[in-house]
């Protein structure tokens, strides 16, 4: 079992002091950056499908513009690992690319066997997996879809999609031309890391022990929460290399 730090605390500001350096694994293959473009298009603003507007437990609205961004990433992640975990040898389900209405849920974002995978993505400096409080209960079963997962991934990427957004001002857009949009993403290259994974009895004992950043707290005395999230550190997660030794 890993050792778990909680943030320092100061008044209502958490900081980070177990990290890991981005260290790029590589970056994902051109075709597979359009297959992703074209499924989160289709989820966003191409009204194929729709996901939340907002977070369980916060308060922002989101535009089509984040919610592409955040559909985007998430699947892109999923490929990172998919791409990794195959690479070395290791017989895992790929992506799933149904498009969802609002309310419904792709159960797993990964398989391997009969053990299922979460996969979380942030930033390329990020260093928390976090996980919006109210989505999970004592024995780390996820909320909306009913059930747990047997290992948690964080997968880091650079750019950042939402910041790609932000800084060709689409990021709070309802509607975009699918050809524009498409441009600006195929010209980005996406790099990936990835600094750890937990298991669920893992994430049992982080829920169970309160390792919380409450909403309205500021991380790192810059960022306010929008909605309560459990958290682990990337400096405490396991390694994806043990996870490919062990699953061999």
């Amino acid at each position: 079992m890993p050792d778990f730090n909680y943030l320092d605390k100061r008044a209502n500001e958490y900081y980070i002091n177990s990290h890991v350096p981005f260290s790029p694994l590589g970056t994902l293959n051109p075709d597979l950056v359009e297959t992703v473009f074209d499924f989160a298009y289709q989820m966003t603003f191409g009204q194929g499908g729709e996901h939340r507007a907002h977070r369980t437990g916060g308060t922002h609205h989101r535009r089509n513009g984040e919610i592409f961004a955040n559909t985007f990433q998430g699947k892109l992640a999923e490929y990172a690992l998919f791409c990794v975990l195959t690479n070395s040898g290791i017989n895992v389900s790929e992506p799933d690319l149904g498009v969802f209405g609002l309310g419904e849920w792709d159960s797993v974002d990964l398989t391997i066997g009969d053990e299922s995978v979460s996969i979380k993505s942030t930033k390329s400096f990020g260093n928390l997996l976090l996980l919006e409080e109210h989505d999970w209960d004592e024995q780390a079963n996820y909320l909306p879809n009913g059930h747990g997962y047997d290992y948690t991934f964080l997968i880091r990427m650079n750019p950042f999609c939402e910041d790609v957004m932000r800084r060709n001002r689409y990021l709070y857009s309802d509607s975009i031309k699918e050809a524009i949009l498409k441009q600006i993403i195929m010209a980005e290259s996406w790099a990936f890391d990835i600094p750890g994974y937990v298991t669920r009895e893992d994430l049992i004992q982080i829920i169970n022990e309160n390792y919380i950043l409450p909403r309205g707290s500021m991380l790192n005395g810059k960022t306010r929460m929008d909605a309560s999230n459990y958290y682990i550190q990337s400096g405490d997660m396991r390694n994806l290399n043990s996870f490919i030794r062990d699953q061999g």
